[in-house]
C-alpha cells in the first residue's frame, strides 16, 4: 500500500535471501496500488474500507501466478480477517511472524512499546496479539500519538519522503519515551518507521515487522535466508 513501505519490503527479501547472482533470487510480483483508501481513516469510519481494494490485489496477484500473499501495511491487518474470509489464497499474517519472531529471539520479554499509526494503537492490533502470549504492550500518550501522527502522515513525513530532520527525530523520542515507562523492546508497528527508526537508535531491540514478514517470505518462497540464524536484535 505505501509505495515506500512496499520498496523497502522488496529490498528487504533481495538483501535477506541468500544468493550470489539473479538468477537465485526469489521471483517477487508486486502489486502497489496507492489508491487503497487510508486505513486508519477507515477504522474510525471517515473513509472507504479498503477490504474491495484488498481482494482485489488477491485477485490480481493470484492470477499473476502468486504462490502466497503478503500485506507491507500493519494498520491493514485490521481488515486481516475480513480478507481472509472471502478469500482462501495463503496470506503471511504479518502480526503473527512478528510475535513468533519476537518468542524465538526476545524470550522472556514482558512489556513492549509501539510506535504506529493511531489506527494500529485504538484497534489494539498488536495489544491483542502479544496480549495473548503474556506480552504487555504500551503507546505513546495522545500528544505523542499526534506528533508520530505527523511525522507518519504530515506535510514533511515520512510518507512524503522526508526520512531524516524533524519527522525521524519524533518517532526517536517518542521511543525514548516509551523505553523510560518501562519498555523492554519497540515495535515498529507501522510500515514506514523503520525507514527512519533503526536499532541502533535505541537502547532496547528494535522488534521490525517488515524485517521479519521478509525473511518469512523468503523460508515460505523454499530459500535460505542470507544469514544462518535469525538476524540479532
Amino acid at each position: 500500500m505505501g509505495p515506500e513501505a512496499t520498496a523497502y519490503l522488496f529490498e528487504l527479501i533481495i538483501k535477506n535471501t541468500k544468493a550470489e547472482k539473479d538468477q537465485e533470487h526469489i521471483p517477487v510480483i508486486i502489486y502497489s496500488n496507492p489508491k487503497v483508501p487510508p486505513r486508519t481513516d477507515a477504522i474510525f469510519k471517515t473513509a472507504p474500507s479498503p477490504v474491495p481494494y484488498l481482494l482485489e490485489g488477491v485477485r490480481i496477484l493470484q492470477q499473476a501466478g502468486a504462490d502466497f500473499i503478503v500485506i507491507p501495511c500493519v494498520t491493514a491487518h485490521y481488515f486481516y480477517p475480513e480478507v481472509a474470509a472471502q478469500d482462501n489464497f495463503p496470506l503471511l499474517n504479518l502480526l503473527d511472524e512478528t510475535l513468533l519472531w519476537v518468542q524465538r529471539q526476545i524470550p522472556g520479554l514482558k512489556k513492549a512499546g509501539l510506535v504506529s499509526s493511531t489506527g494500529t494503537v485504538k484497534s489494539k492490533l498488536f495489544h491483542d496479539t502479544f496480549g495473548g502470549a503474556g506480552i504487555e504492550v504500551i503507546a505513546p500518550n495522545d500528544g505523542e500519538q499526534a506528533k508520530v501522527m505527523d511525522a507518519i502522515f504530515g506535510k514533511h513525513g515520512i510518507k512524503g519522503g522526508f526520512l531524516e530532520g524533524e519527522s525521524k527525530k519524533i518517532i526517536i523520542n517518542t521511543a525514548e519515551a516509551l523505553i523510560q515507562r518501562g519498555a523492554e523492546a519497540i515495535i515498529a508497528g507501522c510500515t514506514e518507521v523503520p525507514l527512519v527508526l533503526k536499532g541502533k537508535d535505541i537502547a532496547v531491540p528494535l522488534v521490525e515487522p517488515l524485517q521479519i514478514i521478509a525473511e518469512a517470505c523468503i523460508v515460505k518462497a523454499g530459500y535460505e535466508l542470507r544469514y544462518e540464524q535469525d538476524r540479532p536484535c
